[in-house]
């Protein structure tokens, strides 16, 4: 599950430059944006913020080469997600990444045209004209196995059990 902490915390935007249009409630980011809330990030070329009546913020629109966003998982993985486009509605934790679009986390990722994540439930579904690619790491070996192949804890019970000779 996302880091549910982000969402209490204080929205930063940092541009090169901003303009908005009140009447319309939309805000436009323009070049070297980054957007940050706790540990969730969004880095783009331009950023726009439709806010509701009510002052909620309705969808980020980010555009660039690629543009990035990542959070912080509750159980401390990083997901990462990069597309030519991102629309990002917090009040339902839908990110939408459309155009050479990708998904990555912990070594795994999954590539397609358009890739659909719910920030909140951790799920995702992906399409593509051609082919979605999935990409997906080896499970890390048992960690017995691992003590095993190492000689210096070989080394250390020999050592152990020479110590427990010597005291008797």
């Amino acid at each position: 599950m996302a880091a549910q902490v982000d969402f209490e915390q204080e929205i930063v935007i940092i541009a090169k430059k901003q303009s908005s249009d009140l009447k319309n409630k939309v805000a436009s980011y323009i070049e070297d944006v980054k957007i940050t809330q706790g540990t969730l990030s969004i880095e783009a070329d331009v950023v726009q913020v439709s806010n509701q009546a009510n002052g909620v913020h309705k969808v980020y629109l980010a555009t660039g080469k690629p543009a990035r966003f990542s959070q912080i998982l509750d159980d401390g993985q990083k997901i990462e997600l990069q597309a030519n486009e991102i629309s990002y509605s917090p009040a339902t934790q839908i990110i939408t990444i459309k155009g050479n679009a990708s998904v990555s986390q912990e070594g795994s990722m999954v590539k397609g045209d358009i890739i659909t994540y719910n920030i909140a439930t951790e799920q995702l579904s992906a399409e593509s004209n051609s082919a979605v690619t999935t990409i997906l790491k080896p499970e890390p070996k048992n960690k017995l196995d691992d003590i095993a192949e190492k000689p210096d804890t070989l080394q250390e019970n020999n050592e152990t059990e020479q110590e427990k000779e010597q005291q008797l």
